[in-house]
């Protein structure tokens, strides 16, 4: 099996620098050791004007199925006879794509000291495979590649040319071509859609091969149209590492669409030694205290709820009355109440964070199933230590489970639950997102109760330390008035056949509300009927 790559240039910029962006000499052959046979590079064309270098890997048949038992086509010990007749020594499969990132390892991360002004440069490129097995035909070899800025020629290859009735094989002649991509691109590019296209991995595929897949698909994949078919298959359709890579990529994709880092969106934890973080938020000033959505910044002021109140007369001395309780627990101990009234045993909390609920429906013994979700795995991380998973009894982590999961995806994980709590979730999504996740809660995981925690927005005014028009955290998409709320919860109750309930949470001011709104979905009985 073999591909080639070639480039044309000028005097002024030859062709030749293909040698150094690849780290191979136009003037010599060489031959590579790999565990499945030997990798040659080397270079059929090379002058000022037009140079192309070619990969052959030459597969040793013996060595595939030593290395390669259960791993893929030609493993499964049944196959006694296909594991030694196949096509894995003449056609492209994840053998070659191996065998890329192997000798071409510098040119696929884009490091060239020689010309680093090429490197960066995207260049002529034209990219041919003679044989390329296409599970999906030529169709999908152009859905694959031309998203990506190549001219894509798939030419079938048939079955034999001497019976053209027989129809044409799965395999096709591939010619890529394209002056707007750099070389570190296209081998990327090659890298993970080679075993895409022949969808069958010689090796076994561990959780690591997220972190390459993320890694190599960086700047192209969490766009592109087949991303979920790509991943599916590159991950030979193991179903939790495709979910991984996927809520990955959505993190990645949702920091592309604000124009932030990953680190913005998945901004569940703390960063900063130190620093607090009670909900979804960070503490970033030096000792300023943390409860709910807020900060408290001036001086001489304590924290009510979710914002500092200035301290009166009768306050400020000796004999000062209590702190008020902070507002984050007195959302919880509405969440439990809301519960503990629905009769639920069985609860998911979505968009979990560090944890708080999950730790307090735990000291709850009605609760006999509590599962925190979250997209972010820094704070399930945080989440786990606060739990104390690693030293939990038996009796009681047999009640507790976290998992990774983006909200906005359907999950059958979380169906068939009693209730589900989305306690300061819903400020945090884009709005045109919001029915994808009203269907994934209501439509599909459809539990019989569901608690909506979410900031007042009309309380605002109240926050003494908010300037006005600002939310109360830098990554709310939005707040809603009590009228918006009630709006919205209305469209999605009758939407999916829910009862809403509202409570307020906080001191329910009488001109502009409380500070947290709640409100209770029922699945109605009519509803629960039809379902069953």
């Amino acid at each position: 099996m073999f591909v080639t790559i070639s480039t044309t240039g000028t005097a002024a910029r030859p062709a030749t620098d293909l040698g150094y962006l690849l780290h191979k000499h136009p003037d010599k052959a060489q031959a590579f050791s790999t565990s499945y046979g030997t990798a040659h590079v080397f270079y059929p064309e090379a002058d000022a004007e037009r140079c192309t270098a070619a990969l052959l890997l030459e597969v040793d048949p013996v060595a595939l199925v030593r290395r390669g038992r259960g791993k893929g086509r030609g493993g499964a010990p049944d196959a006694a006879l296909a594991q030694y007749v196949n096509d894995r020594p003449y056609a492209a499969s994840s053998l070659l794509a191996v065998a890329l990132g192997n000798v071409f390892s510098s040119a696929l991360r884009g490091v060239c000291d020689a010309r680093p002004e090429r490197a960066a440069t995207p260049l002529p490129l034209r990219v041919e495979v003679p044989a390329l097995p296409a599970r999906g035909g030529p169709d999908l070899v152009r859905r694959l590649f031309a998203p990506l800025g190549w001219s894509v020629t798939a030419d079938p290859v048939p079955l034999d040319t001497t019976f053209p009735e027989w129809g044409d094989s799965r395999y096709v002649r591939l010619r890529l071509e394209s002056e707007r991509l750099t070389l570190a691109e296209a081998l990327r590019h090659l890298y993970v859609l080679l075993p895409v296209l022949d969808d069958a991995k010689h090796y076994w595929v561990s959780a690591d091969e997220v972190d390459k897949l993320l890694r190599v698909g960086e700047g192209w994949l969490a766009g592109h149209p087949e991303q979920q078919l790509i991943t599916s298959r590159y991950l030979s359709r193991r179903w939790s590492l495709t979910r991984q890579a996927r809520e990955r990529l959505e993190l990645v994709r949702l920091a592309e669409t604000d124009d932030s880092d990953v680190e913005d969106i998945d901004n569940a934890v703390a960063d900063e030694p130190g620093a607090e973080d009670i909900g979804n938020v960070v503490v970033d000033e030096p000792g300023a205290e943390r409860i709910g959505d807020v900060v408290a910044d001036e001086p001489g002021t304590e924290r009510i709820g979710n914002a500092a109140a200035d301290k009166t007369g009768s306050e400020a001395g000796a004999g000062a009355e209590a702190k008020p309780t902070p507002l984050a627990v007195l959302r919880r101990e509405a969440v439990l109440a809301a519960l503990g009234a629905s009769g639920a045993a069985r609860v998911l909390d979505l968009g979990c964070g560090e944890g708080q609920l999950v730790q307090a429906l735990l000291k709850d013994a009605r609760f006999t199933e509590i599962v925190g979700v979250d997209v972010s795995q820094r704070a399930l991380t945080v989440a786990s230590r606060r739990l104390k998973l690693d030293r939990m009894g038996e009796r009681q982590a047999a009640r507790v489970r976290l998992v990774q999961g983006s909200l906005v995806y359907t999950d059958q994980r979380l169906r068939g639950y009693d209730a589900a709590v989305l306690s300061e979730v819903v400020e945090h999504v884009d709005p045109p997102r919001l029915p994808a996740l009203e269907y994934a809660v209501f439509g599909h995981a459809r539990p019989r109760t569901v608690v909506v925690t979410t900031p007042n927005a009309e309380y605002n005014v109240r926050w003494e330390s908010l300037p006005a028009g600002h939310v109360r955290h830098r990554d709310h998409r939005f707040e809603w008035t009590r009228e918006e709320f009630r709006t919205w919860a209305a469209a999605v109750a009758e939407r999916y056949g829910y009862e809403t309930a509202f409570t307020p949470v906080g001191p329910d001011d009488p001109e502009v509300g409380p500070p947290t709104q709640m409100a209770t979905f029922t699945i109605t009985t009519e509803r629960e009927a039809k379902a069953a």
